[in-house]
């Protein structure tokens, strides 16, 4: 395809993107009759808002892809600029050592015609009214000065896309962090609704469950692990009456509709790799090098988990020992 048609199409793209995610951030101001809202009404609005979320997200992340990758095509045209220029500037002066010499045998007129010209490219055009110098020469310069000008013709295209896509990638980057926010607020006064309606119980579950309530997959998987808290640890089982590790983390994503093996590694394999910065409710914490261990992570830096026989399915923190022994992150689905 012709390089304009490329940017033509690339713009066009770029541009019903962040189109499309204008229409998805509304006002997410929460406004509430009842003074003193539920933590079901309350994480209603949270699903709402992360369903707006996480198409801006990916929204996001496809234009920021596309920029990162046009600044790396235009520094590489740029490398490829700096030799073609460099052989046109060594071709005009060979060019000007040729029309000095034939100015000084008489032919004036037509050497200062050549001169006078101010662009390369017509200067090489020009040069097919001197007789004196050789066609070979003037074909070498001409395609040369073609190949530069299309090659900067390209650049020019594609830092204008840059431009633009670069005023979009700051747009999509304050929507997604306007309703992040907005996410925050409503995860504080979910916290507190919990707090008012005696949601910890105990040593088990020290604070509501799950601490940071998103919609998706991955906020079904978390609650249907947390509402599995207190059962106890069975050695190879997957519910109702009791569960281990790994079968605790299959029960809680079969809730969200995502079948996963009874092994701790098999779960791993069969999840996206995410980073400790990207981890969200829902996600898996695997532990030990041989993925010994499982536990599903439910926000605010806790994770619910089937820990060993005697023991039952509980929360934890992801401090001291368990921190010191995460062997990776994954996402289902």
């Amino acid at each position: 395809m012709a390089p304009k048609r490329v940017f033509t199409a690339l713009r066009a793209v770029a541009s019903a993107v962040v189109a499309g995610a204008a229409v998805l951030l509304v006002s997410f101001t929460p406004a509430y009759a009842d003074p003193t809202p539920t933590p079901s009404d309350i994480e209603a609005q949270i699903e709402q808002k992360w369903n707006a979320l996480e198409p801006t997200i990916e929204q996001y992340n496809a234009v920021h892809g596309q920029l990162t990758a046009n600044k790396a095509k235009a520094q590489a045209l740029q490398v490829q600029l700096q030799p073609l220029q460099l052989q046109v500037d060594i071709a005009m002066s060979k060019v000007g050592d040729i029309a000095a010499g034939v100015y000084k045998g008489g032919r004036g007129s037509t050497v200062n015609a050549v001169l006078a010209s101010s662009s390369p490219t017509s200067l090489a055009d020009q040069l097919a009214t001197l007789n004196m110098i050789a066609r070979t020469q003037y074909a070498q310069i001409s395609a040369v000065a073609t190949m530069r000008d299309k090659y900067a013709a390209d650049k020019r295209a594609l830092e204008a896309l840059i431009a633009q896509q670069a005023r979009q990638d700051a747009d999509l980057a304050a929507k997604k962090k306007q309703i992040e926010d907005q996410i925050n607020q409503l995860q504080r006064l979910r916290q507190q609704a919990y707090g008012s309606s005696g949601a910890a119980t105990g040593a088990l579950k020290p604070v509501a469950c799950p601490v940071e309530y998103t919609g998706g997959a991955g906020g079904k998987a978390a609650q249907k692990a947390c509402s599995l808290i207190g059962k106890p640890y069975i050695w190879a089982a997957a519910g109702p009456g009791g569960y281990d590790c790994s079968g605790l983390t299959m029960a809680a994503w079969a809730a969200a509709g995502v079948n996963l093996d009874h092994l701790a590694s098999s779960q791993r394999a069969q999840s996206r790799r995410i980073s400790r910065a990207d981890l969200r409710t829902g996600d898996l914490i695997f532990f030990g090098s041989d993925t010994h261990h499982v536990g599903i992570y439910v926000g605010g830096n806790w994770m619910v988990h089937a820990p060993h026989t005697g023991d039952y399915v509980r929360m934890v923190q992801l401090a001291g020992y368990y921190a010191k022994n995460v062997s990776g992150y994954g996402r289902p689905g």
